[in-house]
């Protein structure tokens, strides 16, 4: 299926490399306008170039997820670059591979302040603009959430990210009630394991490679595969769906 988001204007969190890089230009691809945030900015000028130069409209958007003035900051210039958001992917996360017993409090903190409170902040206040600005039947509101497998499967020796993954999860399915009467549908996405920025190093080591090899089909996800539940959540397509959480793993969780 194609889906056209013409008219749209799509905010991207963690745009700056991986999934949400990658979610930005199918975006644009489709016809909306993306507004790429991240908190390195000379990262997202490069892509923001290449949407441009591609025929699509982008704006790079300096944006610390974990800091609620930046995430404000970040939508008043978002609006100001390309006009209202009325789609949200708060994408934007990290890892740190430290086990139970050796994560510091410190990490801990961290990473529940970038992939907890950071989704939280980015869906909250994108949903207070929609509703400010109004919504019409044909054009409702949409914020996705990208979570992990790891909100329903146990990877070894990442209990504080898949602690943040599984509140994604149900973070996605609450809100999602909250604004059911808003016009605001919101979903999640539960990727596999794909290879990223954020996890080249370790599919590199001995143990990377063995865990691909315990997957079913022995392999890593492209990136590529997404991108129709992507646009299909953004678009006009996804009016009825809202509260669910979608598992895409090429079978990595069987």
């Amino acid at each position: 299926m194609s889906f056209d988001l013409t008219g749209r204007v799509v905010l991207v969190t963690g745009a700056s490399s991986g999934l949400g890089a990658r979610f930005a230009e199918i975006l644009a691809g489709a016809g909306a306008k993306v507004a790429l945030a991240a908190r390195r900015l000379d990262r997202l000028e490069s892509l923001t170039a290449k949407i441009v130069a591609a025929g699509g409209t982008a704006a790079s958007i300096a944006m610390d997820v974990a800091d609620e003035a930046s995430v404000i900051a970040g939508f008043d210039a978002a609006e100001a670059a390309l006009g209202p958001v009325d789609i949200v992917f708060a994408n934007a996360g990290m890892n740190n591979r430290a086990t139970a017993l050796e994560i510091t409090v410190e990490a801990w903190d961290e990473m529940m302040d970038v992939n907890v409170r950071g989704v939280f902040l980015t869906a909250r206040e994108g949903a207070r603009r929609m509703m400010a600005a109004g919504s019409r039947e044909s054009r409702r509101g949409r914020v996705v959430l990208i979570a992990s497998i790891g909100a329903t499967k146990v990877l070894t020796g990442l209990t504080a990210y898949c602690t943040s993954k599984a509140a994604v999860a149900m973070m996605g399915r609450s809100l999602a009630r909250e604004w059911a009467n808003r016009g605001i549908n919101v979903n999640v996405i539960c990727p596999g394991y794909v290879r990223t920025e954020l996890n080249s190093e370790w599919f590199d080591e001995d143990g990377g490679k063995a865990q691909i090899a315990s997957f079913p089909r022995r392999r890593l996800m492209d990136e590529g595969d997404l991108d129709d539940l992507a646009l299909y959540l953004a678009a006009e397509e996804s009016r009825a769906v809202t509260g669910s959480v979608f598992t895409i793993d090429d079978g990595q969780t069987l």
